[in-house]
C-alpha cells in the first residue's frame, strides 16, 4: 500500500512538474540595422510577453531571439520590430518608418 501511495506521489510530482515547464525556441532572424542605437530600438521592439532573450548583432545584422511559441510567434515579433523602422527577413518597414530612424541608422535598403 505505501509503494502504490508513494508512486501516485511521484507521478502527481511528475506530471505538475510537467504542466509548468515552458517550451523556449531560438530562431535567428536577419534584421537590417547599422549601429548601436540598431541595436537598443531593435531589441526593444522586439522583448515582448513570451520573449526571453532578444540579442541582434550588428555585424551579422543577426537577431537571436529565445521565445515561448505558446505565448509569442516570430511573425509578431518581426512586425513590431518592422514597425520601428528595421527591414526584418519577412516584414518590410513602411517608408514614414524608416524615415524616422536617425540618419546614423538608415541602411541601404533592398527593392522589394
Amino acid at each position: 500500500m505505501k509503494s502504490i501511495k508513494m508512486l501516485l506521489v511521484a507521478v502527481c510530482a511528475i506530471l505538475t512538474v510537467s504542466l509548468f515547464a515552458q517550451e523556449i525556441k531560438t530562431v535567428v532572424i536577419k534584421v537590417n540595422g547599422e549601429c548601436g542605437m540598431c541595436k537598443k530600438k531593435i531589441e526593444t521592439a522586439a522583448k515582448q510577453p513570451g520573449v526571453t532573450k532578444a540579442d541582434w548583432n550588428k555585424d551579422t545584422k543577426q537577431l537571436t531571439l529565445s521565445y515561448n511559441p505558446a505565448k509569442v510567434n516570430t511573425d509578431s515579433v518581426q512586425k513590431k520590430i518592422a514597425a520601428v523602422g528595421y527591414d526584418t527577413e519577412k516584414y518590410k518597414a513602411d517608408d514614414k518608418a524608416y524615415g524616422e530612424l536617425d540618419e546614423c541608422c538608415q541602411y541601404e535598403r533592398k527593392k522589394q
